[in-house]
């Protein structure tokens, strides 16, 4: 499977809205795409609206595999763009502990 970051603008307006979507999303991969799509992680960015969108990266068959899945979860995906290679830099940073 190859990787790609799909762009979701302007998707949500709350966080509730955005964790249903989520739990749609796992859902939906996981009985209509085995072996097709898998959700890495998401970065949940502010909109100029206020509202919530997300940059996401998913390892996925093909790029209409990303669009399948996005439309029958009832999402937007703005944006699948192909990742060409990764660079990191430093690891995502870990929440402090309480």
């Amino acid at each position: 499977m190859d990787m790609f970051v799909i762009r979701r603008r302007e998707a949500w307006r709350t966080p509730a809205e955005l964790e249903a979507a989520a739990a749609r999303s796992s859902a939906v991969a996981e009985e209509s795409y085995p072996g097709r799509i898998s959700w890495i992680r998401s970065y949940v960015v502010e909109e100029s609206d206020g509202g919530l969108g997300t940059i996401c990266i998913y390892q996925a068959a093909d790029a209409d595999a990303v669009r399948d899945h996005a439309a029958e979860v009832g999402m937007p995906a703005d944006e699948v763009l192909p990742v060409a290679d990764t660079v990191i830099v430093r690891p995502d940073p870990q929440p402090e502990a309480a």
